[in-house]
């Protein structure tokens, strides 16, 4: 194999894993969020708030996944 089939296996890793750990850290915390606003419904408010933000943070960081692997995968400095 060759950098460039190295680098678009290393790409659908970055992207892959990504993913996937977004996933359940959204689905943790959706959880979490439904957990708590069930036993402190005065807070819910608050909570959504927090919930959205870390979800905008999760997903960012993802998309940061995908923009290198973007970077990778037309900009390849590791081509020779």
């Amino acid at each position: 194999m060759n950098n460039i089939a190295y680098v678009a296996l290393a790409c659908g890793i970055i992207i892959g894993l990504g993913a996937v750990g977004a996933c359940i850290g959204i689905a943790l915390m959706g959880g979490r969020y439904l957990e708590a606003s069930a036993r402190q419904p005065e807070l819910i408010n608050t909570l959504q708030v927090k919930m959205f933000l870390l979800a905008g943070l999760i997903d960012a960081n993802f998309l940061i996944g995908v923009g290198v692997a973007m970077l990778f995968a037309f900009a390849n400095p590791f081509a020779g």
